[in-house]
């Protein structure tokens, strides 16, 4: 059965390009060359808002459940978002160059970092502490959990290091020709890879062996994505060329061409990706993060530290300057004094 994509909202974010997005049940957010994070309702299809905490061009966010949003730049900083509210609970200086990629654990209780300055770092999101830091022969560019969290794995150039997490050190190790863009875990044990060629790789993490390899576009492979609905696994690839893909693969076939449910031709050169889902209760997505214990997690990383700073643009304002924040109570204040202002002049 065939999938059909229609574009359901557009709008132009940012005044730069996009270098991050991430999703939850009802947010979506992106981040960009210009700075700034921008956040869109899709329950109600609405702009929301800008975070602008960072001073560098952000390139990762990822959300934990319905309660929080982490975001690193090129700055050096993970800030650590409250989204009901909107509002930094804690900004860590993270690394001492540029913050590349992060990671949350299933528990979301850690998170793992890499950055330019060559180290891996684990993060005790509870406290809001480094716990530990490792050093890296390598700048990383990428760093992820699997879903059930007792793995993980860090991408140096055509390289993926496989770590378990009970030894932290290194079970296995991928090659690929090319420089790797984007990879995503389809189960605890199968990775899908992509790069800087046409062909998405899938490899068994446990053997390190390629299990099956397909063309998937005419040029790069910018970013790749999965999940899976109703037992089945999907897919989801955005290339240079413009196209988003959607794959069925059938884990039974493996080695099996996964097959073509839709592709969408956007005429955008696409950077990155991530899929928002309707009905999130009905889907188990493939990163398999618990939102029943998001409230627990939130009391948790509440005691992080109490508000810090609220980034919201004021929306009155049409250029608003940079770096301006403006919290609620000041704009409720904003009123009552330009009218004791006039009160004054005009007597």
């Amino acid at each position: 059965q065939s999938w059909t994509v229609v574009p359901d909202f557009t709008h132009h974010a940012h005044s730069a390009s996009l270098s991050a997005v991430a999703v939850n049940n009802r947010y979506v957010v992106t981040g960009s060359r210009d700075e700034t994070i921008q956040i869109y309702d899709m329950k109600k299809k609405i702009e929301h808002g800008a975070l602008l905490q960072h001073n560098g061009t952000v390139t990762c966010l990822e959300f934990y459940g319905t309660a929080h949003l982490l975001s690193g730049a090129e700055d050096g900083l993970i800030c650590i978002w409250n989204t009901k509210r909107w509002e930094c609970l804690k900004s860590i200086k993270a690394h001492k160059g540029h913050v590349t990629s992060l990671s949350i654990h299933p528990s979301g209780k850690l998170a793992l970092s890499v950055g330019t300055d060559k180290t891996l770092r684990t993060w005790n999101l509870v406290e809001g502490r480094s716990a530990f830091i490792k050093n890296l022969k390598q700048n990383a560019q990428i760093i992820k959990w699997s879903p059930s969290g007792e793995k993980y794995v860090t991408v140096i150039t055509n390289k993926v290091d496989v770590y378990k997490l009970d030894t932290a050190s290194i079970a296995g190790t991928i090659t690929t020709e090319k420089r790797i863009s984007s990879l995503t875990f389809i189960t605890d044990s199968i990775l899908a890879i992509a790069g800087d060629d046409e062909v998405i790789r899938l490899f068994n993490c446990d053997s390190q062996k390629c299990l099956c390899e397909f063309k998937a576009h005419e040029n790069r492979i910018k970013d790749i994505y999965s999940f899976e609905r109703e037992g089945q696994h999907v897919i989801v690839t955005a290339s240079s060329d413009g196209y988003i893909k959607m794959w069925n693969l059938d884990l039974n076939k493996i080695k099996d061409m996964p097959t073509l449910l839709c592709e969408v031709n956007t005429k955008a050169r696409l950077t990155c990706l991530a899929v928002w889902f309707d009905q999130a209760s009905e889907i188990k997505e493939n990163s398999n993060k618990a939102t029943t214990s998001s409230q627990a997690n939130e009391d948790e990383k509440s005691s992080i530290v109490r508000k810090k700073k609220v980034c919201w643009t004021d929306k009155s304002d049409k250029t608003p300057k940079r770096g301006r924040k403006i919290t609620p109570e000041k704009r409720k204040l904003e009123t009552p004094l330009q009218k004791k202002k006039k009160k004054l002049k005009s007597s």
